[in-house]
């Protein structure tokens, strides 16, 4: 037997309407009326028809999220916190890992309030997107709203922080060679910074050439036998300062005595590697929480919203940095 909102409102006492504006979390109903009806619902076994919904609501209540891969941890990390944030506030999820365009169009099939795009550089065109769109990465050259999450400002304060330590001998171990711009900024921030400080030389740029723990290994090992000895090493990623950490160990460094190393991705999961590393970056609880707010609220008025919104970096210490006292990569 199908339970109906004139089912609950029987059991509950109240009226029709009061069920319904406390199934959708109206602020009208008093906290504990709406508590009622809430474990009503849920001893009744309670099942909101979705269906029924949208034709009242012209909403569907349903977000998309396009991610073209979940290889690597932290982004993985980031649709973990917004698949969470979207809960808190009344929505579903569809995760797509297709294409942008043929992702897109399933979720007119699936008539979605709105989407979550991430491009990873992908060459697609995405000014045309028919729905309701939010982006992070890099907050230019885009026609929807951007959580601009300010790499380069982000790689500055990795060098700044290094060098405050004493480092003058820093390297940078990132993608070089993509063409995804969030990467692109990465190294343009260090490198302002360095040639600000007027650190910047030949040879601490290092590119991976991937985005795996298995590329930062490799470029790792290609900087220790190069004629550059820094002290102290930016990585641009969890996954690449995995294999970075990987290899120095391997070739008997103590991290960080012999060489300090500060990792972009501002995720818990810092702490958890077989060195707990300092970070920079946005935390990516502020990030998720952040495009879900943005997202929602240009669903209901698109010009509620900047088009782009730009987030400020921070670094989270834990035991992978210390003072430069000597090179001991060169010895």
């Amino acid at each position: 037997m199908t339970i109906t909102i004139k089912d609950l409102a029987r059991v509950a006492g109240v009226s029709y309407s009061t069920v319904s504006k406390a199934l959708n979390d109206s602020p009208l109903v008093k906290p504990e009326t709406k508590n009622k009806i809430l474990k009503v619902a849920e001893e009744m076994g309670y099942e909101p028809n979705f269906a029924a919904q949208r034709l009242v609501s012209k909403e569907s209540k349903v977000i998309g999220l396009i991610w073209p891969t979940l290889e690597r941890l932290a982004p993985s990390s980031l649709v973990s916190n917004i698949n969470e944030e979207i809960t808190k506030s009344s929505y579903s999820m569809i995760l797509s890992v297709n294409s942008i365009q043929s992702s897109i169009e399933m979720f007119k099939r699936f008539q979605v309030d709105g989407v979550i795009l991430f491009s990873e550089g992908e060459s697609e065109s995405t000014e045309t997107l028919s729905l309701p769109s939010v982006t992070y990465g890099v907050g230019k050259n885009k026609s929807y709203p951007v959580i601009d999450v300010n790499y380069q400002a982000a790689m500055e304060d990795a060098v700044n922080y290094l060098h405050q330590l004493g480092h003058k001998k820093i390297a940078f171990v990132g993608n070089l060679t993509t063409t995804d711009e969030r990467q692109i900024e990465k190294s343009i921030g260090f490198q302002k910074a360095m040639t600000k400080l007027g650190i910047f030389e030949d040879g601490c740029l290092i590119d991976t050439e991937g985005f795996g723990w298995y590329d930062g290994y490799m470029a790792t090992i290609r900087l220790i036998n190069s004629p550059y000895r820094p002290t102290a090493v930016v990585s641009a990623s969890y996954d690449i300062s995995a294999g970075l950490v990987r290899a120095l160990r391997q070739e008997n460094f103590n991290v960080p005595k012999d060489v300090s190393v500060l990792s972009y991705d501002n995720i818990p999961q810092m702490a958890n590697m077989e060195i707990p590393l300092t970070s920079v970056g946005v935390p990516v609880e502020e990030i998720a929480q952040s495009m879900v707010q943005t997202l929602t609220k240009y669903i209901k008025d698109p010009q509620s919203v900047p088009l782009v919104q730009t987030l400020k970096p921070v670094i989270t210490e834990r035991s992978s940095c210390a003072p430069a006292e000597k090179n001991l990569i060169s010895e």
